[in-house]
């Protein structure tokens, strides 16, 4: 019986953290990257203001850790929220086809006027989300515990000519 990975094997406790500047950001996106999730875990909550996303991320801050040991890589749920959302966008993905997977490749923040400004979810194959906030308020959460990465492998992003 294969079992699933813990945070305290690692040592580690579940990652929560919260992204109000450039830099913060940039920590939020580097973790992010090549999470993946069903188009149907979108949420955006115009009453309250807040967009949030639950994915499928990559434990990049274990992977070194892991290849040392020999062991398998991990994903972990993790949920995405952004607080102050005026309006949510989308280009490159059909938000019909509710069986559609996506890759998250990067988090961006395109400052605007008195610290409003876009926000955007770079999906692999030329997708986006584009949330224009009222100011930049953007956290990750993991809520499960680390399992076992289905590929076995660190995503990559080499590209042949």
């Amino acid at each position: 019986m294969v079992e699933d990975a813990k945070f305290e094997d690692g040592g580690e406790a579940p990652l929560r953290l919260q992204a109000q500047d450039q830099e913060d950001l940039q920590v939020l996106s580097t973790l992010l990257q090549d999470a993946v999730f069903p188009i149907t875990e979108m949420s955006w909550q115009p009453a309250k203001s807040r967009f949030g996303l639950l994915l499928n991320r990559f434990r990049w801050e274990d992977s070194d850790r892991a290849a040392q040991q020999a062991r398998r890589y991990e994903r972990v749920q993790s949920m995405l929220v952004v607080e102050d959302v005026l309006k949510v966008s989308s280009s490159g993905i059909d938000r019909q086809d509710k069986d559609t997977i996506l890759s998250l490749l990067s988090v961006e923040f395109e400052p605007g006027e008195d610290g409003t400004g876009t926000l955007t979810l770079t999906l692999a194959g030329d997708g986006a989300i584009a949330l224009e906030v009222e100011c930049l308020d953007a956290s990750v959460q993991d809520v499960t515990r680390p399992y076992l990465a289905p590929s076995r492998a660190v995503p990559d992003h080499n590209q042949e000519d």
